[in-house]
């Protein structure tokens, strides 16, 4: 279904029931990553939840199947008041909100400008910024030195279109922890210009340090150990910034990388599954 929240409609998607035998069960709203992607590889990853909790999946607005907006709304800011507007027009109360990646830097923001909305926040693959040298070093130890060098000059100023077909030739392979069979997972609907004005703007200048210091709810923040984009050192700067939280649950995860739903799903995913259960 497609909802209006405001200057825009979103296309929404709800994956399990919110009573079972009467009791409420808690609403999982889920960012995706991105920028540029739609929602189907969370949906994916996140649907075996649905037995502990109501997911509700969505594009973001300019993503997917969701109405582009004017491309000034393209921001970290208007896609988190996206989610309180999201709640409101579904009367949804004290969601669990869950982003990964990209989806993690929108919830960042949605929990500090609206701290007293979510019922809990959980980071997965999170940084507070973009810093090359902790990925290039990551790259380099997984792919060696080539894939080292391709990171840092598709990290540098203005790389050519040579040096970002490397990039993704060398590294984005490195992204999971093991290759996945063709047409094993959906196939999201994939806008790069979306993506690329989001690397040239907000990517380069982001800090979400002082937000992150203001969000209250309980926050659950998992990781893969091998992560190369979103890197360990990053969730740890994540966790180390969340002084007024709640409580703070850090789960790195042995074995697992930026698609860490997918590369240990059963650590991955019981680690939210107890973050509902025992802290929300």
């Amino acid at each position: 279904m497609r909802v209006s929240v405001g200057d825009v409609r979103i296309f929404v998607e709800v994956v399990g029931a919110k009573l079972e035998q009467g009791r409420e069960r808690p609403t999982v709203v889920a960012l995706h990553g991105g920028p540029g992607f739609d929602h189907v590889l969370t949906r994916d990853a996140l649907d075996p939840l649905a037995d502990a909790a109501q997911l509700v999946h969505y594009d973001m607005r300019g993503h997917g199947r969701s109405d582009d907006g004017p491309r000034e709304s393209w921001t970290l800011e208007t896609w988190a008041d996206d989610v309180t507007r999201l709640c409101e027009a579904l009367g949804i109360e004290r969601p669990v909100v869950v982003g990964k990646s990209f989806g993690a830097f929108v919830a960042t923001i949605y929990a500090s400008r609206h701290p007293e909305h979510p019922a809990g926040l959980v980071l997965v693959s999170p940084a507070a910024r973009h810093l090359p040298e902790r990925c290039i070093a990551v790259f380099e130890r997984l792919g060696g030195p080539e894939a080292g060098a391709a990171a840092r000059a598709a990290f540098g100023d203005s790389p050519t279109e040579k040096e970002i077909h490397r990039y993704e030739a060398l590294c984005l392979p490195l992204y999971a922890a093991r290759p996945r069979e063709p047409g094993t997972r959906p196939q999201p609907i994939d806008k790069p210009e979306l993506r690329q004005l989001f690397a040239a703007g907000e990517a380069a200048t982001m800090d979400l340090r002082p937000a992150l210091g203001s969000i209250t709810c309980p926050v659950l923040v998992v990781t893969g150990v091998d992560d190369p984009i979103t890197t360990l050192e990053d969730a740890r700067e994540v966790v180390d910034h969340l002084t007024a939280a709640a409580s703070v649950r850090f789960e790195p995860v042995e074995g697992a990388r930026h698609d860490v739903y997918t590369d240990v799903p059963d650590r991955a995913l019981a680690a939210i599954r107890t973050f509902l259960t025992e802290t929300v």
